[in-house]
């Protein structure tokens, strides 16, 4: 770990980002360049003490997790997050194929979005990132860890995770996670992270077994579905999926599809959101981005 190169390293790139850049008001009375320390601390959902020590070289060796964190908080490019996690002692995150955290420029355009509900997902289904109004409608689903990180494993192996869903939609939605998930196998020969994840399914769920064999293939691109939220109740949302270049990452864009889901949506806004983990029972959640 070279603590004097990480914090010079990660004052300097706060003090590069301009408030508005993450959503922050940019007022005539700041007195900091860039972003405060009690900001990047929000962003990244650690202690400002921590935020200080790293920057004063100070700290403890950063955890992997707290890197990826502070990575998304602070903009990163891959680059710039590779050269973080170098500084602090560890290995960049294993690709997986795809990285596992979310790209800089895929978080800025979250930030852009505002009170647009938009998510960062990887090609498997992992949620990467949020902005706060998916957080509202859906819940927090970057938290997750093993296979329940991916929508479709937790959607076969989980019952209430369909309660989202209308039941007359559930179908339709158990095809789509297979015919996704199927793309991606194609798209990534060989690939363990894949193969290991479908054998796992296949074990599991029969139902995962039987749509398998099936062998449709369709890469999600939009679709119109109902959401039912625990506290507002059914949002019918249009959903519009942009895809990376190299199709490892995906920027969801979910917008009300009605009046009724509008105004649902707004009074979601107003009522804001409680601190609820994301499998608590009274925890906003979708299971299908």
């Amino acid at each position: 770990m070279r603590r004097d190169e990480l914090a010079d390293f990660l004052r300097r790139r706060r003090e590069a980002i301009r408030p508005a850049e993450v959503g922050l008001a940019d007022g005539p009375r700041r007195r900091t360049a860039g972003l405060r320390r009690e900001e990047v601390a929000m962003l990244a959902g650690m202690s400002v003490d921590y935020v200080v020590r790293l920057e004063q070289a100070r700290s403890s060796q950063p955890s992997t997790q707290l890197l990826g964190a502070l990575a998304r908080a602070l903009r990163l490019s891959d680059d710039e997050r590779d050269h973080l996690f170098h500084l602090a002692g560890h290995r960049p995150p294993p690709a997986e194929g795809v990285a596992r955290l979310a790209r800089a420029g895929l978080i800025r355009m979250l930030d852009l979005l505002g009170d647009t509900p938009a998510v960062v997902l990887s090609d498997l289904g992992e949620v990467l990132a949020q902005n706060r109004a998916a957080l509202l409608l859906m819940g927090d689903h970057t938290g997750f860890t093993g296979d329940r990180r991916y929508l479709v494993y937790r959607w076969f192996t989980e019952p209430d995770a369909r309660d989202v869903h209308p039941s007359e939609e559930q179908e339709h939605h158990g095809r789509q996670f297979v015919a996704d998930l199927r793309a991606a196998y194609g798209r990534r020969p060989g690939d363990p992270v894949v193969t290991g994840l479908v054998e796992r399914l296949r074990a599991a769920s029969p139902e995962f077994r039987r749509r398998w064999a099936e062998h449709e293939v369709a890469v999600r691109r939009a679709d119109r579905k109902t959401l039912v939220h625990r506290r507002v109740g059914a949002l019918l949302m249009d959903c519009e999926t942009l895809v990376t270049p190299d199709q490892g990452q995906q920027l969801l864009v979910l917008t009300p599809a009605d009046d009724e889901a509008r105004e649902r949506l707004d009074l979601l806004r107003v009522l804001g959101t409680e601190e609820f983990p994301a499998d608590s029972p009274g925890a906003p959640r979708s299971e299908t981005p």
